[in-house]
């Protein structure tokens, strides 16, 4: 059950009548940027696996959580600042 040369010249007749010679291009240029898509999407799952083990090696706190608690505890107001700033003022 492999495609040969007339199952493929067969669905291809079939595209260009079903889709039309102008709208092909449309369509493969739609499937490849879906591909490109998806094949992000993976990378991004697999890259959030790496900071969910960091997250819970942290107690299940993310690591602004962390950032904002250590904050609290040395008396840093960290209302409105970002993680720089915070961690800037922790330092001095």
């Amino acid at each position: 059950m492999a495609f040969g040369t007339q199952e493929l010249v067969i669905v291809l007749v079939a595209f260009f009548i079903l889709f039309g010679a102008k709208e092909l291009p449309k369509l493969a240029r739609a499937m490849g940027q879906a591909k490109g898509e998806f094949h992000q999407g993976l990378a991004d799952v697999k890259n959030a696996g790496d900071s969910t083990e960091e997250d819970l090696d942290r107690g299940g706190r993310t690591e602004a959580a962390e950032l904002t608690e250590k904050a609290e505890d040395s008396g840093v107001d960290v209302e409105g600042k970002t993680p720089d700033e915070v961690e800037g003022e922790m330092s001095e």
